[in-house]
């Protein structure tokens, strides 16, 4: 019987505009993650670029089933409704019971403080990103999914620079906030 290790990572927790994403990564327990990602890290050590090629080999890797993956949003709406922490965990559980429909067989290797469904077997290890495999691609997979989305809001919504910053609470888009006022895609409990 095969067994399975699971990542999960999120991205986007802390901006003022857009969704949360959580990056979940399924892979064989003796899948070798460092040998099949040449330079594989934490998404916030590496390039914009480096992001983009990982994230492209990911998806290769996954056309081919050596591994799986998936990313899950929680939209501002929802984390304006239930807390930016129901919200992530809300996008955890379906990401880890859509990638992992059997707890039996499967460990989840969660980044921070994030909580996999209880009937799995799960560790949660701090700087995660940094020292597990499977997390440092799940965190790529939820960061390139997140900007690319918050790029493509940046055309609907051209007045904040969203391209640039992507949701997070820079100068300039506190400056944007002043001149047009909050837009859909904003958290509004983030904005008070």
């Amino acid at each position: 019987m095969q067994h399975f290790i699971v990542g999960v990572d999120e991205a986007g927790r802390g901006p003022l505009a857009g969704p949360v994403a959580v990056g979940v990564v399924l892979v064989p327990v003796r899948y070798n993650l460092k040998k099949n990602f040449p330079g594989l890290d934490d998404s916030k050590k590496l390039s914009a670029k480096v992001r983009e090629e990982l994230f492209g080999l990911l998806k290769e890797k996954a056309a081919k089933d050596e591994v799986r993956f998936c990313v899950r949003f929680s939209s501002n709406e929802m984390i304006d409704r239930i807390g930016i922490t129901r919200a992530v965990r809300r996008a955890v559980w379906s990401g880890v019971r859509t990638l992992a429909p059997e707890p039996k067989n499967v460990r989840v290797f969660l980044d921070g403080l994030l909580l996999a469904p209880p009937e799995y077997s799960q560790e949660t290890v701090i700087h995660g990103d940094s020292l597990i495999p499977a997390i440092s691609l799940a965190s790529i997979a939820a960061k390139v999914s997140r900007d690319r989305l918050m790029c493509r809001l940046a055309k609907k919504y051209p007045a904040y620079g969203f391209e640039l910053h992507k949701g997070y609470g820079t100068k300039a888009h506190y400056q944007a906030l002043k001149k047009c006022g909050v837009c859909e895609i904003h958290r509004k409990t983030f904005c008070k």
